[in-house]
């Protein structure tokens, strides 16, 4: 069974990156009977920093944790497991001084694991998570896919790094951009982002 992977992360009501990549996940789905869509809310229900408890519980065995540290991995094997699982990924997030939102950083640092989702080998690091398809939908006022203000776009060149790191290679980017050049700019860049979506759901 297939297994669409949905993680949202803008806490905007008038989130714009979020509906899209819904109705990306949900058309993906249409096109695939039998496939599921996991989703995670991750400004909705936000998932806990990285903390000393938790990185020394991580270097050591299952078998050799503390009640405590077994607790303070448990959402991230969670985490790890619907990764792993997934065929596709769909990612929304905002453009946020540069970047992506924190919390889906925090997701990132919770999936990163050493064993699990990347290994180390005598050759340099190798990724476990290989043979997906992700697909971000990134928001923003301004237009950051080219043009004088690309260089200032850290979020796509960072999830590229971080997913082809775990082994994601297979990445595209729909643009939700120039939305704070009034209106009509908004209008067009929400239609061809949908229009995009369509698109990749009919060669699914």
């Amino acid at each position: 069974m297939s297994s669409i992977l949905l993680l949202t992360s803008s806490p905007r009501a008038e989130s714009l990156s979020t509906p899209i990549a819904v109705d990306l996940a949900e058309k993906l789905k249409s096109q695939n009977p039998g496939s599921v869509v996991v989703r995670r809310d991750l400004a909705a229900n936000p998932l806990p920093h990285i903390d000393d408890l938790f990185t020394g519980a991580i270097r050591k065995p299952p078998e050799a944790r503390t009640a405590e540290e077994t607790v303070a991995v448990e959402t991230s094997d969670k985490l790890v497991n619907e990764l792993l699982a997934a065929d596709t990924i769909v990612i929304s997030t905002g453009l946020i001084n540069f970047n992506i939102y924190s919390s889906l950083k925090t997701w990132i640092d919770n999936v990163a694991r050493a064993g699990l989702t990347f290994k180390y080998t005598e050759s340099g690091p190798v990724g476990l998570a290989t043979g997906k398809k992700v697909y971000v939908v990134l928001a923003s006022g301004g237009v950051y896919s080219q043009g004088p203000a690309a260089p200032l776009n850290h979020a796509v060149p960072y999830l590229k790094s971080v997913l082809g790191f775990l082994g994601i290679t297979d990445i595209e980017t729909i643009y939700v951009e120039g939305l704070a050049f009034g209106p009509e700019a908004a209008e067009k860049a929400i239609d061809a982002a949908k229009s995009r979506v369509q698109e990749i759901a009919l060669a699914a």
